[in-house]
């Protein structure tokens, strides 16, 4: 009986629940605030007279949490190569929940003037170290307790947590904004959803600290084969891995950015519509994707994943250039129906995502390897996005050129498919050997 074999059903879903739960809290926190800044934040704390101006302002917070992330890879990364996968995961829920919560109590512009701006760009900073260091344990955690013949389904536990907590910021701020008036949400109705954050996280952790480390790096541990410089193996030995893992993560990122954070302020700034309207349309998306995530993930057990990612990657490249004509009439039911056959694209990415992006890497390597893969590629892709969708718009004044730049960042993801690799299949040989589970 293999190692895997020995652990029960039961320490497999629990570590599929962890993976989801935490990974969704966290993206609660990190949507929250990228909602708020595709709607309020601009005038709340970058008031300059100019809309536009305004949700520039706010969009670039929103990228200093991604310019942020690397850190987290880098930090957490290593520490969950080198002190194990559970214990650094404990570590970033609670980083980015604290900060969460704080903008919660933030003042405002009005109250102590740019201060509150340089403090809201400290905190959005530490969302993004915890972010960055959450994904590649998230994964690690659900996948390595599993059969890596089914890697794809289980490493997809992580990647539902996105649009589990876009969904679940995008409700609350969406019902807040049905429940008060537009004076009460600006004022006071906003922190509210920030303010949860404390309660989801400690349900998290309580969750966390009951699993056990992965079988994976038990064995590394007990073999006494833990990296002692995680991140140097990595750029030493892994180098065209790294590569591919950061190209294939840029268009999906980008899609997912223009589809939910972007196209906020399109409808409300463009076509008219308001903001409850928008955030229905996002949230109707993103309860599709919490089954096509999984479903996705298993497919790609089934089929070749690059195939099925590189499907999914022509698609992204293809799609703005129908949705944008589509709901040029302000119709709901245009934007509805555009946005989720957007991310219903973006869930055949992301499904296979996980475990494409940590095949890359030797196992030893693999938090680091992925961390960093996840981290780099949110600089040039989610970082940028929403800002070069809105300076892209307002130079050119069509859409034409926000469509173009996704389907510059699908070629770009294409290219890091065809350098990436198929699964190792010494890694299914050492699952059924356990003298060979980590070579």
């Amino acid at each position: 009986m293999t190692a895997q074999e020995q652990v029960d059903g039961r320490s497999l879903r629990r570590a599929f629940a962890a993976s989801l739960s935490g990974t969704a809290l966290e993206w609660y926190d990190f949507a929250a605030y990228s909602v708020a800044a595709a709607t309020i934040f601009g005038e709340l704390f970058f008031p300059a007279g100019d809309k536009l101006a305004g949700t520039m302002a706010a969009f670039s917070t929103y990228a200093v949490g991604y310019l942020a992330r690397p850190l987290g890879g880098f930090v957490f990364g290593r520490l969950g190569d080198v002190i194990g996968r559970k214990r650094v995961l404990v570590f970033t829920l609670i980083l980015t929940g604290v900060a969460t919560f704080l903008i919660g109590v933030l003042p405002t512009y009005e109250n102590i003037g740019g201060l509150a701006a340089v403090l809201l760009v400290a905190l959005r900073f530490a969302q993004g170290v915890g972010i960055g260091g959450e994904w590649g344990g998230a994964v690690l955690l659900s996948s390595e307790f599993g059969d890596p013949r089914k890697r794809g389904f289980w490493a997809s536990a992580a990647q539902v947590g996105p649009p589990a907590g876009n969904l679940l910021a995008n409700g609350v701020l969406a019902l807040l904004a049905v429940l008060l008036s537009e004076a009460q949400f600006n004022s006071w109705g906003w922190r509210i959803a920030f303010l949860l954050s404390g309660v989801l996280v400690l349900f998290g952790l309580w969750i966390r600290l009951k699993l056990e480390e992965t079988p994976v790096f038990k064995k590394i541990a007990e073999k006494g084969d833990r990296p002692q410089a995680p991140i140097s193996e990595v750029f030493r030995d892994e180098r065209r891995g790294l590569v591919a893992a950061v190209l294939i993560r840029v268009c999906p990122d980008v899609l997912y950015a223009l589809f939910t954070v972007f196209v906020l302020t399109y409808m409300t700034q463009e076509l008219d519509m308001s903001r409850s309207e928008g955030l229905t349309a996002v949230m109707i998306g993103s309860a599709c994707q919490l089954v096509l995530i999984p479903a996705a993930g298993a497919l790609s057990d089934r089929v070749n994943r690059r195939k099925l990612y590189l499907a999914g990657t022509i698609a992204a490249g293809i799609w703005p250039f129908i949705f944008f004509p589509m709901v040029s009439t302000g119709s709901f039911l245009a934007v509805v129906v555009g946005i989720v056959l957007a991310l219903v694209i973006h869930a055949l990415l992301y499904g296979p995502q996980a475990a494409l992006v940590t095949e890359q890497f030797s196992p030893r390597l693999r938090y680091t390897g992925s961390s960093l893969g996840y981290t780099l590629a949110g600089v040039v892709g989610g970082a940028l996005a929403p800002l070069l969708f809105t300076a892209l718009f307002a130079g050119f004044g069509t859409w034409l050129a926000i469509a173009a730049y996704v389907l510059v960042t699908a070629i770009v993801t294409v290219i890091g498919v065809l350098i990436g690799r198929d699964p190792d299949p010494a890694e299914y040989e050492a699952h059924d050997n356990a003298d060979q589970l980590v070579s």
